[in-house]
């Protein structure tokens, strides 16, 4: 039996369990319900019957079409449930940016955006996910299939699964009042977890394209502490408070939140 909240899937190597964490009255989430990963066609053979342990019953992929199509298939066991829900926006290049440098392809087409500043760039993307509109739609539906039982465990991805899954596992563990510090921690958890996939990536961009500062880069692959803050300040200047934008931005109402807490919480 697996224990607690990490598992070994060497093709998904941030991927967790968000149960565990407790909340503000005293709760706990709980184990196997609540399942984040990154896009699931890297998992080797030897990941399957992990996954198959893991067994979830539905699958929501926050990828758009265009990403799907050039990255390799997930790889399922069973039968579960797959949502496709994309939250995305062709005007933000960093979407297809990460794609590029996580499947290994030319990079010359993003030059705009080292100019822009790959930092400023991934703070603009996490204030999209507040007010964008696929992203207002494609959060709150994820929140209500987590609120249906027969939905559990939910498995939710995006491509490398630290962004958009980053940000849903926010908004997730805010709505069953999760305390805060354990939100962010478990968001920068991804860096730790990822440290070598991530350094491997670098040197293999560096040798294909010598003239690429691999700073311009790293932002991209890493979560900061400051995108996340960049969301916290776009809900607090439209909503004014988080409770207001599960409700009004989302779409999350009281009913919903009775039914997460009552399905993820022991």
């Amino acid at each position: 039996m697996m224990d607690g909240r990490d598992w070994e899937l060497v093709g998904a190597p941030n991927a967790r369990d968000l149960g565990g964490l407790t909340t503000t009255d005293g709760r706990r989430v709980r184990a196997g319900r609540l399942l984040r990963t990154p896009a699931l066609g890297r998992l080797t053979d030897e990941d399957l019957p992990v996954l198959g342990e893991l067994a979830p019953a539905c699958v929501v992929d926050l990828r758009d079409a265009a990403e799907m199509s050039v990255a390799p298939a997930d790889r399922l066991v069973g039968e579960p449930r797959v949502v496709h829900l994309p939250v995305h926006d062709p005007a933000h290049p960093v979407f297809t940016y990460v794609s590029a440098v996580l499947l290994g392809h030319d990079l010359e087409a993003y030059d705009e955006l080292a100019e822009e500043g790959t930092p400023a760039a991934m703070a603009a993307i996490y204030r999209w996910f507040v007010t964008g509109e696929s992203a207002r739609a494609g959060f709150g539906a994820a929140v209500r299939l987590a609120a249906e039982a027969r939905n559990l465990p939910l498995l939710f991805h995006c491509s490398a699964g630290k962004d958009r899954t980053g940000w849903l596992a926010v908004v997730l563990l805010t709505a069953l009042g999760v305390d805060d510090a354990a939100i962010r921690a478990d968001y920068l958890r991804n860096n730790e977890l990822t440290l070598s996939l991530r350094e491997v990536l670098l040197e293999a961009m560096a040798r294909r394209h010598p003239a690429l500062d691999p700073q311009t880069v790293r932002p991209v692959l890493e979560v900061r502490p400051e995108y996340l803050d960049a969301a916290y300040d776009e809900v607090r200047r439209v909503h004014g408070s988080f409770e207001a934008y599960l409700r009004d931005g989302l779409g999350v109402t009281d009913e919903v939140r009775a039914a997460l807490r009552d399905n993820l919480l022991e």
